[in-house]
């Protein structure tokens, strides 16, 4: 059975952010993934998830200037300096979290800049990254992301990301393979993930076309699911989907796989009664 963490930047967004943690453990999850934790403490983060006895995951390097439209640093021509600075800030969150992955996030391309000298600055920046996750112990993700959410990402596909891999040989190095985006760059979902399986370090999901819910849409979640049992894959599942409505009252897809509210939580607030 796979085993899911709760996006908690994307679930749960009614209440405060730290809040979301003890929200997400009370419908049964075990485990929570986000991506920019920053605004909170990382102290205050570690406390309410040792409270709540869950895992953190997974968490995302800080995305530069997201007002102006940055969706990360690694492959920005001129800025290796502040990807570096946003690397190191994601490693200590990691290391205070006992986060195991992070992902790097690629960019967009900037007005002016080819693709291809902006793919060359992020070969040289994930292997800096790689080597430095390796260090602390953790592991470096790079994701494929659909140009319809964010257009102008720097990497689109499984296969693009499969090939920076096996360029940079970095053992810390993995594929975050996203069903949601996979879908909608290039389909053949179980063929994609059957591919890339040796390479990939994390999977999250969401309903394609509205990234909502996994039972709404055109994906077949319940034979992916089976997939990932069949083929042996043991990691998380990350829920990266925004509900079409209240999170708890979204959940009926999670209750054959033991996620279900418990009756005293409230749908909205968290209270406890």
């Amino acid at each position: 059975m796979p085993r899911f963490a709760a996006n908690i930047s994307t679930m749960f967004a009614d209440r405060p952010f730290a809040d979301r943690i003890e929200a997400a453990a009370a419908v049964g999850f075990k485990a929570v993934e986000c991506q920019f934790p920053y605004e909170v403490g990382a102290d205050e983060l570690k406390r309410r998830l040792v409270e709540a006895g869950l895992e953190l995951v997974l968490l995302n390097t800080p995305p530069g200037d997201f007002a102006a439209g940055e969706r990360g640093l690694a492959g920005l021509p001129g800025r290796e300096a502040d990807f570096r600075a946003a690397l190191e800030r994601a490693l200590e969150y990691a290391q205070a979290l006992d986060c195991p992955r992070i992902h790097v996030m690629a960019g967009v391309l900037p007005a002016g800049r080819s693709k291809a000298e902006c793919v060359g600055v992020c070969k040289a920046n994930l292997g800096h990254a790689a080597e430095a996750c390796a260090q602390a112990g953790r592991l470096a993700l790079i994701e494929p992301i659909n140009t319809r959410d964010i257009p102008g990402y720097l990497l689109n596909t499984p296969a693009e990301g499969a090939a920076l891999i096996a360029e940079l040989r970095q053992p810390s190095l993995k594929l975050q393979f996203d069903f949601y985006h996979t879908q909608i760059m290039a389909g053949d979902l179980a063929k994609n993930f059957e591919r890339h399986l040796g390479i990939v370090g994390h999977v999250q999901i969401a309903g394609v076309p509205g990234r909502h819910e996994p039972d709404t849409g055109e994906i077949n979640y319940p034979y992916l699911f089976e997939l990932l049992d069949r083929l042996g894959y043991s990691g998380w599942v990350g829920c990266e989907y925004v509900p079409a409505g209240d999170t708890i009252e979204g959940l009926g897809w999670a209750y054959r796989y033991g996620i279900a509210p418990q009756p005293t939580l409230l749908a909205t607030g968290g209270e406890r009664v």
